[in-house]
């Protein structure tokens, strides 16, 4: 194998155990939410609670990687649940801007500890030890490939 194969090989397997863990990670979330909720409704109200809210819904559909389509169905998701609400932007006639209600951040912080309740019996001091190691490794790789979408 040359040195081209063996980091194509390196970069395929990286992603392919990242993309496990997710698929893992993202069941095990998703069966600690309510009927009708769904992990990347999480990470909406994630988002909002993280960088803040009141913002367009077209920034929110490009930090998620989904269409407005997609956003404007899981905005009306969550709007119905009262964990955000919609308004005019008052800078752009057109536009809107998305809020978290306090009914959402609760929901949110709820949502974080349900799913620690969950994963904790899976996770031993060699896992914590694990996750603490690689963690700003892999903060690091996240912004890289933010930067270079």
């Amino acid at each position: 194998m040359n040195e081209d194969q063996k980091t194509a090989s390196k970069i395929f397997d990286f992603f392919t155990e990242v993309g496990i863990i997710t698929q893992l990670s993202t069941a095990m979330f998703a069966k600690s939410l309510p009927d009708g909720v769904h992990p990347s409704h999480f990470s909406i109200l994630n988002h909002l609670a993280r960088l803040g809210d009141g913002r367009p819904p077209a920034r929110i559909a490009a930090a998620m990687q989904v269409t407005k389509n997609t956003m404007s169905h899981s905005l009306k998701v969550l709007s119905a649940r009262d964990f955000i609400t919609v308004a005019a932007d008052p800078d752009d006639g057109r536009g809107k801007l998305v809020f978290l209600t306090p009914t959402g951040r609760r929901f949110r912080d709820r949502a974080i500890t349900d799913v620690t309740e969950t994963f904790g019996p899976v996770f031993g001091p060699q896992q914590l030890e694990i996750m603490d190691r690689i963690q700003d490794d892999l903060a690091q790789m996240r912004k890289h490939l933010d930067d270079n979408r």
